[in-house]
């Protein structure tokens, strides 16, 4: 349970006494989606880490309230922020991709003794899912009219192929985070730790997260190769790169 009382499935694997990764999935998808699926965890646990994940709210196996007030971006880092508390854990390594990065650039400065390295994948400057149309989304949910913005119609794809998605609470969570009064990363404010930002070569957000690298003083930037934003994630060049940075610390 988190402070507003919503419920939020969490995962643990590997042994206590590991140094601990927490993965934080992206928008429209889980732990078993973003992280499981992918080679993530099996790869974590091989190189010696504990893993810890959760599935965010509105996603997964966590509660879905529909309510925008529910979703701001300081309710989703806090509820990080809970899932290490409640798990007793004093340091961890943070891995987040898309949404769950965008989280991660706020956990990483909150509790930033707490975290001394992090990797942020796919993390977009600007307001989270700016390119997502709300009120396709919201007629095709209610009234089944058909989505045709390209960009949107990829959410929506995404929704629906990962099982127990809710397209009225990933709707709440857009109109959430547009209501957010401090959405944007602020370079001025970057991360002081050692963070690896990671974007796809063909992911239009990557100007974006080459800024936010460069403005943080000891960020490092990495293009996936021939990957897109919904992609990412399984690239095998991916998951070394985040092993190999991580095992530097």
């Amino acid at each position: 349970m988190v402070g507003d009382g919503h419920r939020i499935a969490t995962y643990s694997w590997g042994e206590l006494d590991d140094p601990v990764a927490v993965v934080v999935h992206g928008f429209a998808s889980s732990t078993k989606d973003n992280w499981v699926a992918t080679g993530w965890v099996r790869d974590l646990l091989r190189a010696g880490y504990r893993v810890i994940g959760l599935d965010q709210r509105g996603h997964g196996a966590s509660d879905k309230p529909h309510e925008a007030s529910d979703y701001s971006l300081s309710q989703l880092a806090g509820d990080v922020e809970t899932v290490l508390d409640t798990y007793l854990v004093d340091e961890a390594f943070y891995v987040g991709y898309s949404l769950g990065a965008r989280v991660g650039w706020e956990v990483v400065q909150d509790i930033a003794p707490r975290i001394p390295r992090a990797i942020l994948g796919g993390v977009p400057d600007g307001i989270p899912l700016a390119r997502l149309d709300i009120e396709q989304v919201r007629a095709y949910a209610e009234e089944g009219i058909p989505v045709t913005d390209p960009v949107t119609q990829n959410y929506v794809r995404l929704t629906e192929r990962v099982p127990g998605n809710d397209l009225r609470a990933l709707l709440a969570i857009a109109r959430g985070l547009r209501e957010t009064k401090t959405v944007d990363p602020d370079p001025a404010h970057a991360p002081q730790q050692p963070v690896l930002f990671a974007t796809g070569s063909q992911d239009a957000i990557i100007p974006g997260s080459r800024a936010l690298a460069a403005a943080a003083p000891q960020g490092r930037f990495l293009e996936i190769p021939d990957r897109h934003h919904f992609n990412a994630p399984g690239s095998r060049v991916f998951r070394e790169q985040a092993l190999a940075f991580l095992q530097e610390g």
